[in-house]
């Protein structure tokens, strides 16, 4: 990262001067975190009591509001969310405390053995739980026509963007027709707090001395109020690291009755949830390829299309389980430039 002409960092490291007494701050120890799809960048340095983290966020482009009420609302809710130490919003500056050095996706990628990731997933779960026996009141509704409108995405970047393409007037009318039976699905499922990216990356390993129990939950900044199996699609078919179906099943029911055992309005029979998350995950699924080939063809975050063949996987895996999603697999193989696709649907 290049910090030689970086006047926010300038800015920030003299508002973080204010607090060096109070909070102990080493400045020299300033170094960056981590950054995000977003505008926000973090930093971490050291403090009296640790390390703490650093939170840049250019006003005119982030705002820090939604961190704050909704990390409240999470709190509440007895989710271990970062605690505010000290803030100013009007220049989009935010201290904050640390919940670890280290994501749920950097301990995967690093070779966590299978008993450890199982015990961050179970934690997980847990957290997911509380999170959705959450307050919801002010937050935004995740409802039918902002779902059917993340959709479009998908055409806009991924097929004619990433894969160069053009739809016929009948392929487009078939997508729209998958898109809308996606959308009026999920709009009818419960509703509860949704983190929107409750996935590796957004999850860190807390096992430090004042980190607080296992995970911290980070990034929730645009929590909706929305369907009860998104957060779960989220976290058992992650963009960022490839799950299997075994596993992805191992989880799904550890959810489901977990919440059942917390009173959440999941089905009694898991056969119904597996369904309604399946078809939630392929709604997020067909986002996300719109997504990150915009962030890369926009933004020039480039990285983002390594993660593409994954999600691929994972919408081909739901469209090729249900007879409705047939032709929209038969869009993906002519896209893929992949013979057409068979399998098993219900």
């Amino acid at each position: 990262m290049n910090t030689s002409d970086d006047t926010r960092l300038d800015a920030l490291k003299h508002w973080l001067a204010s607090f060096v007494d109070e909070q102990g701050l080493a400045l020299e120890t300033l170094r960056p975190a981590s950054s995000d799809a977003s505008f926000r960048r973090y930093f971490r340095l050291e403090g009296r009591d640790g390390s703490v983290i650093a939170m840049d966020a250019p006003p005119r482009l982030e705002d820090c509001q939604p961190f704050l009420s909704v990390g409240e609302k999470l709190r509440q809710a007895g989710v271990n969310v970062p605690r505010i130490h000290a803030q100013d919003l009007d220049q989009g500056f935010l201290l904050i405390s640390d919940l670890g050095g280290q994501t749920y996706y950097q301990a995967i990628v690093a070779g966590l053995p299978d008993a450890p990731l199982q015990k961050l997933y179970r934690d997980a779960i847990a957290a997911l739980v509380r999170i959705q026996h959450a307050d919801t009141a002010g937050l935004p509704c995740y409802d039918e026509a902002r779902l059917l409108a993340e959709l479009q995405l998908f055409p806009q970047w991924y097929v004619e963007k990433h894969c160069q393409a053009r739809l016929s007037d009948a392929e487009q009318a078939m997508l729209q027709q998958v898109f809308s039976a996606l959308a009026k699905d999920a709009s009818t499922q419960p509703t509860v707090l949704v983190h929107r990216d409750f996935h590796s990356p957004n999850l860190m390993v807390s096992d430090g001395p004042g980190q607080g129990p296992n995970p911290g939950v980070i990034d929730y900044q645009d929590a909706l109020a929305g369907p009860i199996t998104y957060d779960l699609a989220s976290l058992v078919m992650d963009a960022r690291t490839t799950w299997e179906e075994p596993q992805q099943l191992d989880w799904a029911i550890r959810y489901w009755q977990a919440a059942r055992e917390a009173g959440l309005p999941v089905p009694a029979d898991f056969a119904d949830f597996h369904r309604d998350y399946e078809w939630m995950s392929l709604q997020r699924n067909l986002r996300i390829l719109g997504v990150f080939a915009r962030l890369s063809y926009r933004d020039r975050k480039n990285h983002y299309l390594d993660h593409i063949p994954r999600v691929q996987g994972y919408v081909r895996q739901v469209a090729g389980r249900y007879g409705v999603f047939a032709p929209l697999l038969r869009l993906l193989d002519r896209l893929e430039n992949r013979p057409v696709s068979y399998g098993y649907t219900f």
